[in-house]
Formats: structure tokens, sequence, C-alpha cells
């Protein structure tokens, strides 16, 4: 690393005794990068075996990378806990300008313990830490109005995030988000949930700095390389024109679209909630993350008629993307666009994670109609594929829990299944909702396997496309494939580089980048990082409790087809077995 660099700083701070302290870990930087590396070694660190996500010891790690602030694409923040919807890992990684803020203000690493006894909010500004009452804050209808509130009275240098929780923070959901810029978020896992048990409404970070390069000739030569295969790559385009909601009619089409419940995996009329229909008739405007030259998110504008008032409208912008189409869309039976932008607001609004959201709601109204529920439960809510106002209606029960029904669902899919049966169409791997692709064995297992049951960890769906229609791999070699590349992104993930770019940062680049940013290491090296963490994690996991032996395949994926045709159980269960072996040995 570079003589002075501020990157292997870590901000630690103490919302009980209202304390902070900034402790220099050169060694922990050296060894994991940063990111999703340093973080995991963090959370490690600082959670105790068999802590409560709830416990007001419970850490918050938020973690930037080396490159942050110095090239384009390195621009998420990853932050890691333990997860309050799972038990286990608890992994998000979100954009903006969080990463960005954070480098600027002077760390590699924030970490969060202890609890708020009234509500409140950390500013963090450089040097200075300030414990800001929130009580005002607190129990506001819409994250957007905190975020409002905050940025007229906070004041800070140079570059400036918000972080903060919504309702269903408050109200402790255990897959409630953080937003962060409005549009940009902290989604799956429970960080919202954890923030709002320490009753910390927001985390603002603010800083101006300059980052030190090794030499400055081949670090601009490096920057223009990279910037310019960003706004030129056919891939970032797609990104850029589109964003991906273009997966839309390429799943639906080949019938990988979940829908209703993954009853079927094509929506009849998904052309209307397509990324191509949703550009032409509702595209409001396009924004980036800080650092970044290609603007994937999407805003909608939602134009729609005040009651009893002729030619006056309210309009709306909404930020929509794939998965939030998936999840409010078809997965809930609904093909027309205002639908769907309106249900992406309630939930943008009180910040809790769509896929959880989607996948619960789904559940419940298959559970309503074969009988496991019934309207007494839903306080006479009509769950109904297709029916906007009575998913609203439900959106609104699930953050207040007024009853039992609604508190289980509030705790998501697996447990209210455990509760009210169904758990045969609960479609949840590790206790995560599923995410938006039905493609065949890669996706599955890849949910399943990966260390935060993402579609990102190791993108299953992409070998399910690509690969496995041309060659058949054995179940070994699958999971081979599946944790290869999931090594690789924990490099990706410690630089905070957007997975989205993954092409454009491969070995080589990584490489040069890293060597501008002090850090001198050969491709066997930057492996082994990726394979060290991908192993921290995992046994943070089995620490927790975690075990595949125990692991659960919602038998509903066996039954609806996929684009490769019909699962083979058998084939799954003995990949799963591999995978064990593979992952748990001692």
């Amino acid at each position: 690393m570079l003589q002075g660099d501020l990157l292997v700083n870590v901000l630690y701070v103490d919302l009980t005794r209202k304390t902070f302290s900034v402790k220099s870990r050169p060694e922990l930087f050296a060894q994991y990068l940063g990111g999703a590396g340093v973080a995991a070694q963090l959370l490690a660190e600082e959670c105790p075996p068999g802590t409560d996500p709830y416990d007001p010891q419970s850490p918050i790690i938020l973690a930037v990378g080396p490159l942050t602030g110095l090239f384009p694409l390195a621009s998420k923040t990853v932050a890691m806990f333990k997860s309050p919807h799972t038990g286990n890992l608890g992994e998000s990684h979100a954009g903006g300008r969080s990463a960005v803020a954070i480098r600027m203000a002077g760390y590699g690493a924030i970490v969060i313990k202890g609890a708020n006894e009234m509500p409140g909010y950390l500013a963090i500004h450089e040097n200075q830490v300030h414990f800001r009452d929130a009580r005002t804050l607190w129990g506001m209808s819409s994250s957007f109005t905190v975020g409002r509130v905050i940025r007229e009275n906070e004041t800070g240098p140079g570059l400036r995030t918000i972080m903060r929780i919504g309702i269903a923070g408050e109200k402790l959901v255990s897959y409630a988000s953080v937003t962060t810029e409005t549009y940009r978020h902290f989604g799956r896992l429970g960080l919202g949930a954890v923030m709002g048990s320490k009753k910390l409404k927001a985390i603002v970070v603010s800083g101006k700095r300059t980052l030190p390069v090794s030499n400055k000739r081949a670090y601009r030569e490096l920057y223009d390389k990279i910037n310019e295969a960003a706004v030129s790559s056919p891939v970032m385009k797609k990104y850029h024109d589109l964003g991906t909601p273009e997966n839309v009619l390429p799943l639906n089409t080949i019938g990988g679209l979940p829908t209703r419940n993954l009853l079927a995996a094509r929506l009849e009329g998904a052309e209307a909630i397509s990324g191509e229909a949703f550009a032409e008739h509702h595209l409001g405007r396009r924004l980036a993350c800080a650092h970044c030259p290609v603007g994937c998110i999407h805003i909608a504008a939602l134009r729609e008629p005040y009651e009893d008032e002729s030619y006056f409208y309210k309009t709306t912008m909404i930020g929509y993307d794939y998965e939030l189409i998936y999840a409010l869309g078809s997965m809930l039976g609904i093909s027309h666009p205002a639908g769907v932008l309106k249900l992406i607001d309630a939930v943008e609004k009180v910040s809790v994670d769509a896929m959880s959201a989607g996948v619960v709601l789904a559940w419940a109204t298959e559970a309503l109609a074969r009988g496991l529920i019934s309207e007494a439960e839903t306080l006479d809510v009509a769950l109904a594929w297709g029916n906007v106002q009575g998913y609203l209606r439900a959106l609104r029960h699930l953050i207040a829990q007024p009853n039992d029904f609604y508190q289980a669902l509030a705790r998501g899919v697996d447990y209210a299944s455990a509760i009210y049966g169904g758990q045969e169409f609960a479609l949840a791997y590790g206790g995560n909702e599923m995410p938006g692709y039905h493609t065949g064995p890669g996706a599955h297992l890849g949910f399943l396997l990966g260390a935060r049951h993402s579609h990102l960890d190791s993108a299953g769906y992409s070998i399910d496309q690509k690969v496995l229609p041309n060659k058949a791999l054995s179940p070994q070699e699958l999971v081979n494939e599946l944790l290869r590349e999931e090594e690789w992104r924990q490099i990706l993930a410690s630089l905070v580089i957007c997975f989205f770019a993954r092409g454009i940062y491969d070995m080589e680049i990584v490489r040069s980048a890293l060597s501008i940013a002090g850090f001198d290491l050969s491709p066997d090296g930057i492996n082994e990082i990726g394979a060290a963490i991908l192993r921290q994690k995992h046994a943070f996991k089995m620490r927790e409790g975690f075990s595949l032996a125990d692991a659960r395949l919602p038998q509903r994926i066996f039954e609806t087809a996929s684009p490769l045709g019909t699962l083979d159980e058998a084939y799954m269960r003995e990949a799963i077995r591999y995978a064990q072996e593979v992952i748990e040995k001692p």
C-alpha cells in the first residue's frame, strides 16, 4: 500500500457510550484488499459466536476498497452484519455516493456497535463524528422525506452520502433495507432492521481528500483505458440504454421468468413491463453512481391525476430495474406498468427489500387460494394475482404487523410457511427469498450455495444460458464452476467493483489498477485472496449454525419446467452433497 494512504484507517463507533476511535489496520487491508474481504474479517472479529442480530453489540461493518475514488466503477460500499433474516452472514452492496464519501472522509472501513437509547443518527465528517438526535425523524412515513430533511440540515465537506432506514427498519421487518441517495439500497438480508434495533435512523458521511498514486502517468493511461471500455462496451451500453429491465423479454421468451409464485415461467403481456416499454413510455431520467460513466439507474415518471381534479396531475419519480419488475410484477401476476410502479414506490418509501416482499406476497396469495390461510388472517385483503390494490394494502399491514399472520410475513417466507404450511411453494434459499431467474440448475444451485444466497454470488443463470445448452456438466463440474466464479467475485467485491463491469475488470486490469494503488500481487496471489475471503464467509456461516446438510430446495422448482427442461432432483441433490464436502470440509 502507498505511504500515507488513509484506506487503512478503520473508524470504530460506539452508539451506547457515544464514543469513537480510529485504528490503523494496514495488515488487514494488505491481506484482504478492502470491501468484502476486510468486512468479513471485521465481522468475525467483532461479532462473537451466537450473537443475536438485534443485540446492541451486534456490529454493522461498512467497507470500501483501494480503487474507490481512483478508477471508474469502483463505486460500491459493502455492508456486513449478522442477518436477522437468516441468522447468519448478512452482506449487502450499495452504489450511489457512499463508497467515495467514506474514502474521502479518510476511512477504509467503519465499525458501528452499541445502540442509541433514543432515536439518533450518525454524522461522520472526516475526523469529526457527531451523534445527532433523530426523534423528529423516527416514524416518518417516507425514507425520501428523511433524506430531504437531513440534506437540508447537515453540512459537511466535499462529497456527502446519506444512508437511512424507513418504517420497515423501525418495525424490525427482518428484510428491511437501507436507502442511500434515494435510488440506491443495501437491499438484502435486513441491514435496515439491524439499524432499527440500534435506533440508528441514518448515517451521514462526508469528506474531501486527495488520494495518492504510485505513477501518475500510468494512472492516467489506465484510467482512460477503463473509462473508454466502460463507455464503448456493448454490454455497458445495454445497462445505459435499457438497464437490467432488458432481461424481461428474453427471460420470458425462453421460459425463465418466474411468474405467479413460479406456477409458470412466462407472463402473459410481459411486453408491457419490459425494459423497452418502460424506456419508451415512462423513462424520466437516468442517473449514475459516483465515479461511474455508465448511468444504469433508470427513473420512471408516473403521472397520475389528483382525485376530483381536472387537468391536475401528480408526477412521481420511481427507480426501476429487473429485480423489482420481477418481484412486484411477474411474481404477482401484474403486467401493467403503472401497477408495478405503484408497488415499487410503496416498497421504496418504507425501505423494505423488494425481492423478499414480492416473494412473500406471492406465497401468501397462493396460500390463500389453497385455503391454508383465510381472509381472517389477511384482514379481508383479497390477495389475488394482478390485484395491485390488494397488494398495496397487504404491504401496509406487513409493515404495521397488526396480527400474527402479518408478523409472520414480516419475518420472511421460510418463517411464515413453517407456521401456516405451504413450504413446498415457499421460494427461499438459506432463508433468503428467490431472485428472478428460473433458467436451470445453475441458477438454483447458485442461490443455495452462494455465501449470501444471491443471484450475484456466482451468476449461475449465466451458466444455464451460455454453457449448459452446449455442454453437459456433471453435478461436480457445475459446483466447481459456481465456486470458481464466486471466488473471483470476492476480489471484485473487495475492490468494490460494480459487477456490471466484471467484463472490464479482468485479471490484467485488476493487477494493473492494484499496482497503481500500491499492491504488488501475482495472479495466483490474487486468486488465493479470493478463495480465502470465501472460506472466511463460509466459516462464519457454519459457526452460526448454517449447514448445507439442512438446506432446503423448494419443491416448486422441480414442478415448473425451466428453459433446460424439468430440473432433475437427483442431480441437484448430488451437487449439494458434493458442495458440502468442498465448502464445509474441516
